[in-house]
């Protein structure tokens, strides 16, 4: 289900992002795409601390996941293309990364609306941290750890 990312990907990955409903539902500003290229190349697949990983369902990709550090923390995400939604794979797939992903405690951020998101951390074990946040660009978030 895991691969590494090659290039190819980067331009599903982009027309992931940039769906209306994919964007209202993580509160995230989606990038324009030169800014998101420069993005995934100088600082996601140029970050050789992080753990970058394409998700493929039937030789197609459904998506991506990644892990990086910041704040003296190591965070994970993933984003699913709409087409792969309520099938349970965003759940396969961190199951598949966190067995990858040796580095405890992991942490995550998730709109409040995000509810499919919020399942998925759950499901593998990560517990919800405090109230809610506001995150960049106030967005109400919250924050799951996943321990050792």
């Amino acid at each position: 289900m895991l691969r590494d990312v090659i290039e190819q990907d980067l331009q599903i990955f982009f027309e992931h992002q940039y769906d209306p409903e994919a964007h209202r539902m993580a509160a995230f500003r989606p990038r324009e795409h030169e800014e998101f290229m420069v993005h995934w190349r100088t600082k996601i697949l140029g970050d050789p601390a992080g753990r970058k990983r394409t998700i493929v369902i039937d030789g197609c990709v459904a998506g991506n996941i990644c892990s990086w550090d910041a704040d003296g923390r190591r965070f994970v995400g993933y984003w699913i293309g709409r087409e792969y939604w309520g099938r349970g794979i965003a759940t396969a797939a961190l199951s598949e990364f966190l067995c990858e992903e040796p580095i405890r405690p992991l942490w995550a951020y998730v709109a409040v609306q995000n509810r499919g998101s919020i399942r998925v951390l759950q499901k593998c074990g990560f517990r919800q941290i405090g109230d809610i946040e506001l995150g960049s660009g106030e967005v109400e978030e919250y924050c799951f750890q996943l321990d050792a």
